[in-house]
């Protein structure tokens, strides 16, 4: 197995494609990371920035470069020795006339080879969506975008086809006789019965209305191909059939030069007959048959549980996985598919020596499931540990109370989320709720126990149990559950039981379903079914969590925001050393290979943004006094609606700690935008002043507006005067516990992965402003400047990068030299083992530190934590702030550590004296070869 030493994280786009990697990979080579981990590079929808709306997994998108510029990246690689774990998406495609799979099924219905490919529910009770799919994509009432004249029928090589702006779906092949059949006579007293264009066309409707079945598949395909050719050649070739489609089509679409809604009759009477029925996108949070990725109506699940999908989106993956350039694979959204155990199974068996892991989000102590063949998670449980070791456990009642104080009510993130789950439940997934429903129902009908279960007691019963969920979803099967995921499910049964005791017959019933309880007597179909609703059931469970709790719940408790992270949960408020400890040595015992992240393009906000945050946790006081200067400061900046103040004083509270984690050194037009982009966006997933599908924009503008008087005004407002010493105060410790939290992620067992372009200070907010352009040039210059200076001078260089700080050279020099110590001794930090260091002495509480040691290597590793009483007023240097403070060391090797970092050597006795061993730097990587 190729497993990396370091992944560097990159977002592929049109603007940065292969030819831009090939050009980064030596930038990235001697900075020590080993493998690219990439977004998603398969043909994607058009003009995509991420590339997860996969339109077709066998090909290269082309916007990122051909296969000559993907080659010669590979090609780079491998002359640097570098390998590639490449992100794939199993679970969903776009829904787009570029997705050849989807338009082949909107084409030929049960004809399709693809038909089985989609989650797509053919046999809706719904009759207006029985055999078709729904498609919600239209902005208005269906009826009145027809009458607007938005919708249209057009021709093109690839045959007729429905438009609505840049939305395009075919024609089913045997309607295209209502198009061609319309003035036929006319056209064949004009031309002639023997003329060769109006045989051709009559060849042509011959083929229509003869095509053949679906089990004669390419003599089928071999007529549809020359139905289109030879329409399209007539349309070419001859101004009679030209002018005769033309006239035809402009009817269709209603241009009779009549007015009256009737004129559209004919194109409602062809768009009834086609595989899909176009519908106003809000009908989708109700009616829906088919299987999205959360609620995003544009992205289509697939059925990559059957073999033949599986094969077929994962053939070209897998022959790069063979082919030695794919090193490893990181599986997008894991828990949305129908099996993930046999999914990853199956992909363990055709990819043995892959590096895989997968994104999962663990909620608590919730373990990853052990049956699973794979290297770990993508890293969010990292990220939550480690950040949680900077913030202020003894701070949180004070947090509790200056929350409640300043918004005048009180908040509990527990009853925020019942609310906001049953929210999107009821406004965007009932349509899922009525599936599982059914689902149930077909079963319960049949059960004499269940006999009596109304369905709309089942569907309150199922809404319920959704909201009452405590993890993203379980893993049970006919093959596999995890311990953990039994007593899942009765939590949430009995919580849901508490809250609804009228439904007590009903959660026993799904009780036993969940758990797969069969009844001796049960039939085998029944069984199938029963089992289809468990599985389905887990689908739906981790779209609300992440769409109840992530892009709602998050954005509403705003206690420390720092805290309402992709992977954390807002009530953990820090973590004990001695907790820590047991949970990476549990990880290390069972997942050693796992991702170590601070940041990804899913975090809410930067890794350097939340760190500055965890900061403020230990300035209680502080906060809490500048808070109401902040506000009195502020008042008169309030636009008043009615009764109603803007904005709220939630949103006053969050735009506040929204400043101190992402103030950049130099303020300018460009970060006024940017944080108005980013109030606009955390009001409308907030979804309580406004939201995505009704936006208040006189909420919004009052709120960003708001914000931007406060960032216009010079440095001696009131405000400012408040604001700049919290701010300095914040940026200095948030600056230490980043360096702090990047040795961290290098040394713990795991292997760690950067976000692009966090190498220096990333100061961002949630996408898309963490997807920025990343100026490599100035961190390649960086670098080679560093690593001069070190080279000459290696003490003076860290004088300087503590002295200015602010530049993020010091955050770049770090990684380079903690990875190249990685980079050197592999081994040491893939497989050794862990040890927690202990402390004595005055400061011994804001020291952190560990040991990793394999045979005749040794490292130790320290930082400091809850420093706020520590620094001094500039810089980054602790100087003789640990004097009398000692790491316990007489266990260890005894003899001359090199100081990874600074290059200098230290003695290592019975006791390591923090004051020696952060005198140059104010963390540490000794290393101890024998």
């Amino acid at each position: 197995m190729n497993t990396p030493d370091a992944t560097y994280r990159l977002q592929l786009h049109a603007q940065f494609g292969f030819s831009e990697v090939k050009a980064l990979v030596p930038y990235l080579h001697e900075l020590g990371i080993t493998h690219i981990y990439a977004s998603p590079i398969f043909k994607a929808r058009p003009g995509s920035r991420h590339g997860y709306d996969v339109c077709d997994h066998q090909i290269l998108n082309p916007e990122l470069g051909d296969q000559a510029a993907y080659n010669g990246m590979m090609t780079s690689l491998k002359e640097y020795g570098m390998g590639w774990v490449q992100d794939i998406v199993p679970n969903h495609m776009a829904v787009s006339g570029e997705n050849r799979m989807l338009v082949d099924v909107l084409e030929n219905g049960e004809a399709s080879r693809f038909f089985e490919f989609f989650d797509i529910d053919w046999d809706h009770p719904f009759e207006s969506i029985k055999g078709r799919m729904i498609a919600p994509f239209l902005g208005a009432f269906y009826g009145k975008t027809l009458e607007n004249g938005e919708i249209t029928i057009g021709f093109d090589e690839n045959g007729f086809h429905v438009r609505y702006y840049e939305l395009r779906f075919p024609l089913r092949i045997d309607s295209y006789d209502d198009i061609l059949t319309l003035g036929l006579k006319q056209l064949r007293s004009k031309l002639g019965r023997e003329n060769p264009d109006y045989i051709k066309l009559l060849g042509v409707l011959y083929n229509i209305k003869n095509l053949a079945p679906r089990s004669e598949g390419l003599e089928r395909y071999d007529q549809i191909s020359f139905i289109k050719r030879m329409l399209h050649e007539l349309k070419k070739g001859s101004k009679a059939i030209s002018a005769f489609i033309d006239a035809n089509l402009k009817y269709i679409n209603g241009d009779t030069g009549q007015d009256g809604p009737e004129r559209f009759d004919r194109l409602d009477a062809l768009l009834g007959k086609q595989y899909f029925r176009l519908s106003f996108w809000k009908v989708a949070g109700e009616e829906i048959n088919y299987r999205r990725f959360f609620s995003i109506n544009e992205l289509i699940s697939l059925r990559v549980e059957y073999d033949e999908v599986f094969q077929h989106t994962h053939k070209f993956i897998l022959e790069e996985v063979h082919a030695g350039r794919f090193s490893g694979l990181r599986i997008d959204h894991i828990d949305g598919l129908y099996d993930p155990t046999a999914y990853l199974k199956k992909l363990r068996e055709e990819a043995p020596n892959a590096y895989i892991v997968v994104e999962k989000i663990l909620i608590g102590q919730e373990p990853l499931p052990g049956f699973w063949p794979i290297q770990g998670t993508t890293g969010y449980d990292t990220l939550s540990l480690c950040q949680n070791l900077f913030v202020d456990r003894d701070n949180e009642a004070t947090f509790d109370s200056i929350y409640a104080e300043f918004i005048e009510k009180k908040r509990s993130l527990a009853s925020i989320a019942q609310r906001t789950k049953s929210g999107i439940l009821r406004r965007h997934m009932a349509g899922d709720v009525d599936n599982l429903t059914r689902l149930v129902n077909s079963v319960s009908s049949r059960d004499r126990h269940a006999f009596d279960i109304t369905q709309s007691a089942l569907r309150q019963a199922i809404s319920e149990l959704l909201v009452q969920f405590p993890v993203y979803r379980t893993y049970i099967s006919n093959d596999a559950a995890r311990p953990a995921d039994l007593n899942y499910i009765r939590s949430a049964i009995r919580l849901a039981r508490r809250r609804n005791p009228d439904l007590r017959f009903e959660f026993d019933f799904l009780e036993r379903f969940l758990l797969l309880e069969f009844d001796d007597r049960m039939s085998e179909d029944d069984k199938r079914q029963w089992i289809q609703f468990a599985m389905r059931f887990q689908q739906v469970t981790g779209p609300l969590m992440a769409k109840g709790m992530e892009d709602t719940a998050f954005y509403i408790y705003n206690r420390l925001v720092c805290l309402n992270e992709v992977g954390c949960e807002p009530t953990q408020f820090g973590i004990r050393p001695e907790n820590f400890h047991e949970i990476i040595e549990q990880r290390r015992k069972v997942w050693p290979l796992s991702m170590n992240a601070t940041a990804t393009h899913d975090t809410k906000r930067g890794e350097d943004t939340r760190m500055r945050l965890c900061a403020l946790s230990e300035l209680a006081d502080e906060w809490s006094e500048s808070l109401h200067k902040f506000s009195r400061a502020n008042a008169r900046k309030r636009p008043q609606h009615a009764d109603e103040l803007m904005p709220d004083k939630n949103d006053e509270y969050f735009l506040y700690q929204t400043l101190l984690g992402s103030w950049p050194e130099t303020r300018d037009e460009h970060y006024t935008a940017r944080i108005a982009a980013y109030l606009t966006k955390a009001v409308r997933e907030a979804k309580l002043h406004s939201g995505w599908i009704n936006p208040d924009e006189e909420y919004e503008n009052a709120y960003t507006t708001f914000a931007s008087k406060i960032l216009g005004e010079d440095e001696k407002s009131n405000f400012n005067k408040v604001f700049t010493p919290l701010h300095h105060k914040t940026a200095q410790l948030g600056a230490l516990y980043s360096l702090a939290q990047t040795v961290l992620k290098v040394s713990l067992p795991g292997v760690p992965d950067f976000y692009q372009g966090s190498e220096l200070w990333d100061l961002s907010l949630v996408d898309p402003d963490n997807r920025q352009p990343v100026d490599f040039t100035l961190r390649r210059k960086m670098l080679s400047g560093l690593k001069k200076e070190f080279s000459s001078k290696p003490l003076d260089l860290c004088e300087s990068l503590l002295s200015h700080y602010e530049d993020g050279r010091i955050k770049l020099f770090t990684i380079w030299r903690t990875l190249m110590c990685r980079k050197a001794h592999p081994e040491l930090f893939l497989e050794g083992n862990y040890t927690p260091l202990l402390f004595e002495g005055r400061h011994s509480v804001h020291a952190f530190g560990f040991v990793r040691q394999i045979e005749t290597m040794t490292a130790i590793v320290l930082v400091p934590r809850l420093a706020a009483g520590l620094l001094k007023t500039e810089g980054l240097s602790l100087g003789d702030v640990f004097k009398d403070t000692d790491a316990i060391t007489e266990n260890l090797p005894h003899g001359e550590y090199e100081d990874v970092i600074t290059g200098e050597s230290i003695t290592v006795e019975d006791r390591l004296h923090l004051d020696s061993a952060l005198q140059h730097f104010p963390v540490a990587l000794f290393l101890f070869v024998a």
